[in-house]
């Protein structure tokens, strides 16, 4: 996948961020492949977690299997981002 394809990616998955966890602009601007996701993100709770995934299934025209996720997918934003890219190859 090119460049182009990643950035477009991380633009609509940051979005998806903001809709569904309400979270500013800024503050999902400043995410980095680093940044801590689940359990350091108030916002993002167990009951957050099917929502942010049935949104991107449905952003993204995927389908991600329960099996598919583990905790490691969510523990950063680089990790999440990863999972997404190889999805909608």
């Amino acid at each position: 996948m090119n460049a182009l394809a990643n950035d477009e990616t991380d633009e609509r998955l940051r979005a998806i961020l903001r809709d569904v966890l309400g979270l500013s602009a800024e503050t999902v601007a400043a995410f980095d492949g680093d940044t801590p996701l689940f359990g350091a993100l108030p916002e993002l709770d167990s009951m957050a977690v099917a929502g942010l995934l049935t949104e991107i299934e449905d952003r993204f025209d995927i389908v991600i299997d329960d099996d598919d996720i583990d905790g490691e997918v969510l523990e950063t934003y680089g990790n999440l981002l990863s999972f997404t890219v190889a999805r909608v190859r």
